[in-house]
C-alpha cells in the first residue's frame, strides 16, 4: 500500500478503540459519568471565552471541540450527553453561544468523535466532520440568517461562499483530526 492510501484509508487512531474497551466495563459508569460531567463544563467554559475574554478569547473557544470529541470516543451515548450538557450549561453561562455551538463546534465535535469510534480511516473520518461543520454552517446562515460569517457575509444563498465555505471545512476538519489523534494517543498512555 502506497504512503499516499495508508494514510488517507488507513485508521487515523488505534487508540480509541483501546480507550473503548477500557471505558465500557460495568465498574466504570460512574467514572464514565463523572468524566462527561467534566468534559462538558470544560467544553462549556472553551466555548463562552469568546464572550468572557473578547479579542483572544475567539481564538480559545474553538478548543471547546475537543472535550466533545473525548466524551465521544468513550462512546457515542457519551459524546451525545456531552454535547447536551454542553449546550445546558451555556443556556446559563453564556448564552450568546448558545447558537453557535450546536451548529458549528458542538456539531463538528460529533462527528468527528462517532466517525472515529465507528468508521476509523482518516478519509471517512474527514468527510463526516467537514460535512457536518458544513451543514451546520450552512443551517446557521441561510435557514437562521444568522451572521456566523461575519457582517460582510451576505444571508442570500452564494455558491461562491457556499464553495469556500466548503473547502474551509474541509481544512479545518483536517486540521482537528490531526488534533484529535495526537491528544488521543497521550491521553491512552494516562488512562
Amino acid at each position: 500500500m502506497s504512503k499516499f492510501k495508508r494514510y488517507w484509508l488507513g485508521p487515523v487512531c488505534p487508540e480509541v478503540t483501546e480507550i473503548q474497551t477500557r471505558s465500557s466495563g460495568g465498574a466504570f459508569t460512574t467514572r464514565n459519568m463523572v468524566t462527561v460531567a467534566f468534559l462538558a463544563a470544560l467544553s462549556a467554559m472553551l466555548q463562552s471565552m469568546g464572550g468572557i475574554l473578547p479579542g483572544i478569547g475567539f481564538l480559545i473557544s474553538p478548543f471547546a471541540t475537543a472535550p466533545i470529541i473525548l466524551g465521544s470516543v468513550l462512546s457515542a451515548g457519551s459524546g451525545i450527553i456531552a454535547y447536551l450538557l454542553t449546550i445546558l450549561l451555556l443556556l446559563f453561562i453564556q448564552p450568546s453561544e448558545l447558537i453557535v455551538f450546536p451548529f458549528t463546534t458542538g456539531l463538528l465535535a460529533l462527528g468527528l468523535g462517532i466517525s472515529l469510534v465507528l468508521l476509523k480511516s482518516r478519509l471517512t473520518v474527514l468527510l463526516i466532520g467537514s460535512i457536518s461543520l458544513f451543514v451546520g454552517i450552512l443551517f446557521l446562515l441561510y435557514v437562521f440568517r444568522f451572521p456566523v460569517l461575519g457582517p460582510t457575509v451576505s444571508s442570500a444563498f452564494s455558491l461562491s461562499v457556499t464553495t469556500l465555505l466548503l473547502g474551509f471545512c474541509l481544512l479545518y476538519c483536517w486540521v482537528w483530526v490531526e488534533m484529535s489523534k495526537w491528544i488521543i494517543r497521550k491521553l491512552s498512555k494516562v488512562i
